[in-house]
């Protein structure tokens, strides 16, 4: 299924929906952390469609999210170039998801830094090899292709990097792609579990750098690592490069590490 398919019901009115094709984006009982956050930034967008670009986003994963949901979506303050927009995902009568999403028109730039590279840099994805197969949740087997971003057999100490993306052209702008794939790689902390054990991610917060341009060919480079583990949760770095070497998205996450 496309993607179009699962955001249909999202029409930007607040109230109820259904999501008669979220089975395929679920994640054990609660629909994927990508999706869903795309479900709310969908929500913001086509309730309000003359934002500017999206130039960063805090998302709180509160509970499961099933096929049944009701949405709303609030401007919190508008300015002249900064728009700030809240929406949200109640399941089962409750909040699932929160999210805030910071909208921004560009302005004449008083300072100009480039983004690091990744270090160090991968093959092609097209000179890569396959990861993932036969592995993993079943949303990724049916939606995403994924490659090793890293040579195999080496230490990589808490960091996981792969090549994704989507398996069909699901005709999605590049912001709607980068929050549905910024989510799709595991927390680099499993890496370092001493016991596997289960792994839930409790926030999600990340800046667009690309807003505009999306990767030539589809695919990302998605890097999660663990900053910092301890006590049963790690601070996870979130990034995403384009395939010609621009980084995309850059954020934090925290993920609760069970076992």
């Amino acid at each position: 299924m496309t993607i179009a398919s699962l955001l249909e019901p999202i029409t930007g009115t607040p109230g109820p929906a259904r999501l008669d094709q979220a089975h395929d984006w679920m994640q054990g009982r609660t629909l994927y952390g990508g999706a869903s956050a795309l479900i709310g930034y969908t929500m913001a967008i086509r309730a309000f469609p003359d934002l500017p670009p999206l130039r960063a986003a805090q998302i709180g994963f509160v509970a499961p999210i099933g096929d049944r949901i009701e949405l709303n979506a609030e401007i919190i303050r508008q300015g002249r170039n900064v728009t700030q927009v809240r929406s949200e995902i109640h399941s089962g009568g409750k909040c699932a998801l929160t999210c805030f999403w910071l909208f921004g028109a560009g302005r004449d730039a008083n300072a100009v830094r480039p983004s690091d590279a990744p270090e160090p840099q991968p093959a092609p994805a097209s000179d890569s090899a396959r990861a993932m197969e036969g592995q993993g949740p079943s949303f990724i087997q049916k939606n995403f292709e994924v490659r090793f971003g890293q040579a195999k057999g080496e230490d990589h100490g808490a960091t996981i990097r792969r090549w994704a993306r989507l398996t069909e052209d699901h005709d999605l702008d590049t912001v709607s792609q980068l929050v549905l794939m910024g989510d799709v790689m595991p927390p680099g902390a499993m890496r370092i579990m001493q016991r596997m054990g289960p792994i839930s991610s409790i926030n999600w917060s990340f800046n667009v750098l690309e807003p505009e341009v999306g990767s030539p060919d589809g695919w990302y480079l998605a890097e999660n690592a663990s900053q910092h583990a301890d006590a049963g949760y790690s601070s996870e770095r979130l990034r995403m490069w384009s395939s010609d070497g621009r980084q995309m998205l850059d954020g934090l996450q925290c993920v609760a590490v069970f076992g």
